[in-house]
Order: structure tokens, then C-alpha cells, then sequence
């Protein structure tokens, strides 16, 4: 029996009690916990914006030390230190086949699966396919990614989902150049890793923008050269901090239709902005026909940061030896399972960075 946080159903409290973890199945590996990420995913988990079985155990951002293997296990070993992948490609989709991993068909397969029970027999799904808000966790192999030396378990965690995306969306979708101008849209925990991401590669002037004025010192330590309080003249003030021209890149992290629309237009002619942000159906974007011809602006959406976490996560791990990427900047607050409904009310009052719960 091990801790976890439970999801009874959509619109429900998260419930922390007692689940029966079996011993890992043939591919399958256990993982002992040091520490999860809340992310806003998991939150729209709870509110049905994103949809998976229930009743699960939430949390896809974690990593721990491997505890045991099952049989034809053969990356990983007990002992061995891992981050959890919640978005494993399966490497034979359409997707797969032209190199964009991160879009695999195949990838929330084992979100279906049974992988645990309640004190009293109810069946459990493993919430994003790793149920990382638990001591200890069944996962199959390819959830796993081998943690590089030098790099601080806990705060390895983040490396799982708020920093391949920050990274990702930086390095990957938007291309960002040396020199250019980067506005970072929401300042969570995907935010300040997009923001310190825009530094790694060398945009001259960094814009961070967010509903709250206190996140402008945590922007700043991440890497914003200036910050703005989201307004209805957000998309001017940026142009008037670019010398009227716009930024050249807009990353948007929150996921709703008037950011990703002033994201959009705070960019110069011919800006390319990268959505990262998750919506609800309800979020309805719009553009007119004119408009598009003549800013020549390009809108694009992004998953997981485009990332490969196999190849990905290494080269996270140079910045992060090398001191130009802080994990623990990242991070606002350390807490226990049963503090995760907390953290959840302040990411929706727009408080603090990335909250990582410490088992």
C-alpha cells in the first residue's frame, strides 16, 4: 500500500488515501518517487478540460529511483535514478514515422489501463499513464528516461513536462534566433522555463507578461529583461517596449483565447507565436481574412514542447551542469500530497511558480 492522490471523478476533490500497487508485469518497472511538479495539466484533468479514465491518480511531472523491474526490462535497472515520461511515442504511427514524436497517436494508450486498486477494490487508471502524485508508481519501460549524472533528483522532476515544454516551445517550435526580441505570455512554471530557455538562446530583450504584479521578480531571476502586467493594452505596450515594431517571437502558456489573441498581436509583421497553453473547447480564437495577408503572421500549436525527452533530456542536463538552466528557480514551493488541492487554488489565482511535491 502506498500513498497517492486520487481523482474519483471529474469535478471532484482530489482524495489522498491508501491505493494497492502491484509488482511490476513483464515490460513493466516500479519507481519510488522523490518528487512531483503540479502542473496545470493536472488541473485540467480535475475539471475535465482534459479528459482520461477515472477513477486515477493524477501527476505526470516526477521522477524517483527505480524500486524494481519485470520481466524483458532492460533500460533501467533497481537503483537507477529516472524522470518520468508521460508521452512515450510508440515509434510506429504516422506521426512517429516522420520524426514528430510528440505527436504520437499511441502515446496515452496506457492512460486506459488498470494499474492499481483502492483499499476497497476499486480499479484506478494511471492518470497521463504515470500517476506520479504517489509514493511509488507502476509504469511501463518506456515511461522512463535514464536521469544523466550531476543533476539533483528532486528538482529532476520538473524536467518532465514544464521544462521540455519551456524548452521545447523555445528551441523547437518557435526557432528562436540570437538578438531576437521573445514576450513570454503567463509566468507558471512552464513560463519561467520558457523565460529562462529565451536567455539559453540569446534573445536580446525578453518580455514576460502575467495578471499578477508579483511575478515579476521570479520573471526576472528566470531571465525577463521587462515585465508587464497583462491589460487590455498589453499588445501595445509590447510594441512600444520593441520600438513599435512588435516582439518576434510570442510563446502563450495559459491557454485562453484573449492571451492567445493579444499573444498573436504583439508580435511584428511576419512574428511567429507558439502556443503551449492548454484551452477548453470554449476558447474560441478569431482572425479575419485581411489581417492574416497582411501582418504575415505565423500561429503555431505545440506539444510537449516538440520535444524527444530521449534526446532532449540529456541536452537539458548540459545547461543545467553547465548553470545556465536553474531548475530550482523554477521552483515556489515545497509541499506534501495532501498540500496539492492548495496548489491548485493558487494556480488558479495565478500565485507563484512550479509547486513540487517532495515525498
Amino acid at each position: 500500500m502506498v500513498r497517492a492522490a486520487v481523482l474519483p471523478a471529474v469535478g471532484s476533490p482530489l482524495e489522498i488515501t491508501d491505493i494497492a500497487l502491484p509488482e511490476p508485469g513483464p515490460g513493466q518497472v516500479r519507481v519510488r518517487l522523490a518528487a512531483a511538479g503540479v502542473c496545470h495539466s493536472d488541473l485540467s484533468l480535475t475539471n475535465g478540460t482534459m479528459r482520461v479514465p477515472v477513477p486515477a491518480v493524477l501527476g505526470h511531472e516526477g521522477a524517483g529511483t527505480v524500486v524494481s523491474v519485470g520481466e524483458g526490462v532492460t533500460s533501467v535497472a533497481p537503483g537507477d535514478e529516472v524522470v518520468l515520461n508521460w508521452a512515450p511515442s510508440c515509434g510506429s504511427c504516422h506521426p512517429c514515422s516522420l520524426g514528430e514524436v510528440w505527436l504520437c497517436v499511441n502515446a496515452l494508450n496506457g492512460a486506459a489501463s488498470v494499474y492499481a486498486r483502492t483499499a476497497d477494490g476499486t480499479e484506478l487508471h494511471p492518470g497521463l499513464n504515470v500517476a506520479a502524485f504517489a509514493e511509488e508508481t507502476v509504469v511501463a519501460e518506456n515511461c522512463l528516461i535514464p536521469l544523466p549524472e550531476g543533476i539533483p533528483l528532486t528538482e529532476a522532476a520538473l524536467l518532465g513536462c514544464a521544462v521540455l515544454t519551456g524548452y521545447g516551445a523555445i528551441h523547437h517550435s518557435a526557432k528562436v534566433r540570437a538578438g531576437e526580441t521573445v514576450a513570454v505570455f503567463g509566468a507558471g512554471g512552464v513560463g519561467l522555463a520558457t523565460l529562462q530557455s529565451a536567455r539559453i538562446a540569446g534573445a536580446a530583450q525578453i518580455i514576460a507578461v502575467d495578471v499578477s504584479p508579483e511575478k515579476e521578480e521570479l520573471a526576472r531571476q528566470a531571465g525577463a529583461t521587462d515585465f508587464v502586467v497583462a491589460s487590455e493594452t498589453t499588445a501595445k505596450d509590447i510594441r512600444k517596449l520593441t520600438g513599435g515594431q512588435g516582439a518576434d517571437v510570442a510563446v502563450e502558456c495559459v491557454g485562453r483565447a484573449v492571451t492567445i489573441r493579444t499573444a498573436w498581436e504583439s508580435t511584428r509583421r511576419g512574428g511567429r507565436t507558439t502556443v503551449v497553453g492548454i484551452g477548453g473547447k470554449d476558447q474560441q480564437v478569431t482572425f479575419n481574412a485581411l489581417e492574416i495577408f497582411h501582418w504575415g503572421r505565423t500561429l503555431a500549436g505545440c506539444v510537449y514542447g516538440n520535444s524527444n525527452p530521449a534526446t532532449d533530456v540529456p541536452t537539458l542536463a548540459d545547461h543545467i551542469r553547465a548553470g545556465r538552466l536553474d531548475l530550482n528557480a523554477l521552483v515556489s514551493e515545497r509541499i506534501a500530497l495532501d498540500g496539492i488541492p492548495e496548489a491548485f487554488d493558487n494556480m488558479v489565482k495565478g500565485k507563484g511558480g512550479r509547486a513540487l511535491v517532495v515525498f
